[in-house]
Order: C-alpha cells, then sequence, then structure tokens
C-alpha cells in the first residue's frame, strides 16, 4: 500500500494533521506514506516516525510557474500511489491529485476542483480542524489523536545552549501573527513583559519569525530573544520546556498542542473557536470578547479592523492573562 498526502498550507495547518498521519500508520501499519508539502512544512514534519518520506513542493523556488508544476506532478505519476489523502482544498492541488493517477482519490466536498475526487470526504465546519482531518480514514477506532512533533537530538542540544540560564518556570511569549488583526496590541505584551520580569522564578522568552524581529519590544535583564533565531523544530523544543505560552492565534498554539504539559493562553480577537483552529490540547483557556457582533469578521483576519474600534482585541485587557500567569505559578502540579 503506498499512501500519499498533499498538504500545501501554512504551518498551524501542517502540524494539525499530524494526528491524521498516525492514524493512517494505525490503520496501515505496513504502508508506505508519503507527506508532499512545502519547504516549509516539510521541517515541521522531519524526524516524524510515521512517515516513509517527505516530499519539498517548491512552489516558489524550484517547482516554480507551470514547468515547475509538471516535474512534481510527473515526480508524483512515477510513485504509483493506491490512495492519495488531500486536505489542501484549493485548484492546483486537487489537480495534482489527479495527475498522480492514484485508483483512489480523497479530498474535501468543498475543495476547488473538488470533481477530480472519487471519495469525497465531508467538510464539516463544526468540527475541530484535527478532526475534520481524521474524518480522511472513515474507521472510527474510538481513540483521541494528538498532535506529534520530534525535534531530534540536534535540535534538543542546541536549545539546551540557547536556554543555559534559563530559571524554573519558563514563558513563553509569542506576539506574531501574518494578519494585523490577530495581534494583541503589542503595548499590551509590553504590559504583561513589564509585570512578569519582577517575578525572580521566572524566564520569559519571546519567539517568532524574522518578521517579529521589527516588534518593538523591551528587553529586559535575564529575557531572551529568539525571533528569528530558531528552526521549527528548535521552536517546538522551547515550547516543550516552557511552563505556560502566551499567543496570538497562530502556529505556535498548535505547535504547543503536541506538548500537553505546556499550559497555552491563546488570544482569539477576529477569529473564533468555532472556525476549528482552537487549541487541541485540553491544557489551555482562549480569551475572547464574547457577545461581540462583528466577531468573526473573517477566517484569518486581516490588515485592519473593518469596524474601526478593534474591541476583539483591546478588550482583552493584560490584567486578564497576568491573572491566569499568576494562578498557574502559584498551583503545584503533580
Amino acid at each position: 500500500m503506498r499512501i500519499l498526502i498533499i498538504h500545501t498550507a501554512f504551518i498551524g495547518d501542517i502540524v494539525l494533521s499530524t494526528p491524521l498521519i498516525k492514524k493512517l500508520r494505525d490503520t496501515y501499519p505496513k504502508a508506505e506514506i508519503t507527506y508532499l508539502t512545502t519547504p516549509v512544512g516539510a521541517s515541521i514534519l522531519r524526524n516524524n516516525p510515521h512517515l516513509t518520506h517527505i516530499i519539498e513542493y517548491d512552489k516558489r523556488g524550484e517547482h516554480k510557474g507551470v514547468k515547475g508544476f509538471w516535474l512534481i506532478a510527473k515526480k508524483l505519476k512515477m510513485e504509483a500511489y493506491n490512495l492519495v489523502i488531500t486536505p489542501h482544498r484549493y485548484l492546483r492541488s486537487s489537480f495534482l491529485t489527479f495527475l498522480t493517477g492514484a485508483p483512489i482519490r480523497r479530498g474535501y466536498d468543498t475543495a476547488a476542483g473538488k470533481f477530480v475526487y472519487n471519495e469525497k470526504i465531508h467538510y464539516d465546519k463544526s468540527k475541530h480542524e484535527v478532526e475534520k482531518l481524521l474524518s480522511f480514514i472513515p474507521k472510527d477506532d474510538g481513540k483521541r489523536y494528538e498532535i506529534e512533533l520530534f525535534p531530534s537530538g540536534i535540535e534538543r542540544e542546541r536549545v539546551d545552549e540557547l536556554l543555559s540560564n534559563s530559571k524554573k518556570n519558563i514563558i513563553v511569549l509569542a506576539p506574531g501573527s501574518k494578519w494585523f488583526t490577530k495581534k494583541w496590541p503589542l503595548e499590551y505584551f509590553n504590559e504583561l513583559i513589564r509585570e512578569l520580569k519582577r517575578r525572580e522564578d521566572v524566564t520569559l522568552i519571546i519567539v517568532g519569525g524574522k518578521e517579529e524581529q521589527l516588534l518593538n519590544i523591551p528587553m529586559y535583564e535575564g529575557m531572551i530573544d529568539l525571533r528569528g533565531k530558531t528552526t521549527l523544530l528548535e521552536l517546538a523544543e522551547v515550547i516543550r520546556r516552557a511552563r505556560i505560552i502566551v499567543t496570538n492565534d497562530s502556529s505556535p498554539i498548535h505547535i504547543a498542542s503536541a506538548f500537553p504539559e505546556v499550559r497555552i493562553l491563546a488570544i482569539f480577537g477576529p477569529t473564533v473557536e468555532e472556525l476549528g483552529f482552537f487549541p487541541w490540547s485540553k491544557n489551555s483557556k482562549v480569551f475572547q470578547v464574547e457577545g461581540l457582533e462583528c466577531r468573526p469578521c473573517s477566517l484569518h483576519g486581516g490588515d485592519s479592523c473593518p469596524k474601526k474600534h478593534f474591541k476583539c482585541m483591546l478588550d482583552i485587557k493584560p490584567q486578564l492573562i497576568l491573572e491566569e500567569i499568576e494562578k498557574d505559578l502559584e498551583s503545584e502540579r503533580v
């Protein structure tokens, strides 16, 4: 049995698909399972023991344009897959699925180009994204599948160096997002930092990509700034060692969900839990403004508040997050 997953979406989407990988392995223990994704997606999936191969589809580099598309399509056709599963709902992924020539092609019934799928999976908006993905394998074994990430010894050694002077309680702060309206106001993050820096038992770590290096965040003694300084699996290892992570509705939520001991404090502004991307981890709490008629304003957020008041974020005060952190730090974990 040769199985291919095609998913070239954002980092968070790829992380959320790891329970599907495990369910596939449980269902087809002897199958070859290949995952086609972007180079960034491939980097977060490395070391996954349930995958046989990872294929990098570099849409902006080697496989750019029509010529690059046909190059990757030809490669997939030669692999003679028995089953192709495509959670990505965009036309290019659907067309690529068709060109594999696989006898079984599964995709969502809402996908662009859904006519290429001979097995359509209902896209149930009421379910968490992980549950949607697990529906690609109809077998219901009653098991809860968790998000899984696998930092290697190399990543662990690197993080040992980065966190060599950290204290007992690590609090990770992830202030970034691709969309402006999904960002909790920077002055709120900074206020939270000013309050937490007074605690002698806490190490504050700021994480994010190179884009977040532009954020004006004060760095006090003892803080660690890792923005733009880690790979995705190194970031996962940093988060694994944290006691708490405070994050916008972005990929760190899903990365942190791979580690059940990490307390996730997730801030949702323009988006809502009902869209299916709330933390999969049970050790989490979502902060959001209830009863605001304009929420959600979009699936992903935007560059500005359509109503010009931005209440969905401004009304989530730093004191609310601080109180939750203090409560957690004062509790004794078994």
